[in-house]
């Protein structure tokens, strides 16, 4: 179980600041999820910054659509997204409204309600792979669009709420080019994970997609 002091929602002005003022201090974050079989809290241990309109690698880059929508919205939101066809992935909104940067939420370390999660992620083959990348990080918290635009810092009663957990000390945070980003976005080291940490999900630049002859 989570101590109490752990349990303090993080402030809205938490987020509301520059992307990469964000990103490394949601780092040992606590985000709860609540299901009706129960809650699983997990401790954020990589992350990754998207600057919006400013950035080449952004959802936002070329302005405001129906699937970016919340990116424009208040900070402290989440922004749910589908990829590939088969997987979704959570960010968390951050700066002011109308700016549409956010914070993808790579991979955390399952601290409650782990048995939850592995009857979502049959195919981990031990708790330390269970959020270890996006993808799984989603799957296992049984997020999907239904989720988009939930508030995450508010002590309401939410499907998705972000704690203030144990910030990770800078010393033990470092940073690196984004996984899987194409062109200019690509060279950003605005992916932030803790050092050494079992649950970080691995770099893998990007490859071009071929197309089938």
């Amino acid at each position: 179980m989570i101590a109490s002091p752990d349990r303090t929602p993080l402030p809205r002005n938490f987020f509301d600041r520059p992307i990469l003022e964000v990103a490394p201090d949601l780092l040992g974050r606590i985000l709860v999820r609540d299901t009706p079989d129960g809650p699983i809290a997990l401790r954020l241990t990589e992350v990754e910054a998207y600057d919006g309109q400013n950035d080449p690698g952004s959802h936002a880059y070329r302005g405001r659509t129906p699937r970016n929508e919340v990116m424009f919205g208040p900070p402290g939101h989440v922004y749910v997204y589908f990829t590939y066809g088969m997987w979704f992935c959570m960010n968390l909104v951050c700066g002011p409204e109308g700016r549409a940067s956010a914070v993808l939420l790579r991979a955390g370390e399952i601290i409650e309600g782990a048995e939850l999660a592995r009857t979502r992620r049959l195919s981990a083959r031990n708790d330390k792979e269970l959020a270890k990348g996006p993808a799984r990080l989603a799957t296992a918290l049984g997020v999907d669009r239904a989720l988009n635009g939930t508030d995450a810092c508010t002590a309401e009663a939410t499907p998705l709420r972000i704690l203030t957990g144990a910030p990770v000390p800078r010393d033990q945070v470092r940073n690196g080019p984004r996984t899987g980003v194409a062109g200019e976005g690509g060279v950003h080291p605005w992916r932030y994970w803790v050092a050494d940490d079992p649950t970080v999900s691995p770099y893998r630049a990007h490859v071009p997609r071929r197309r089938r002859s």
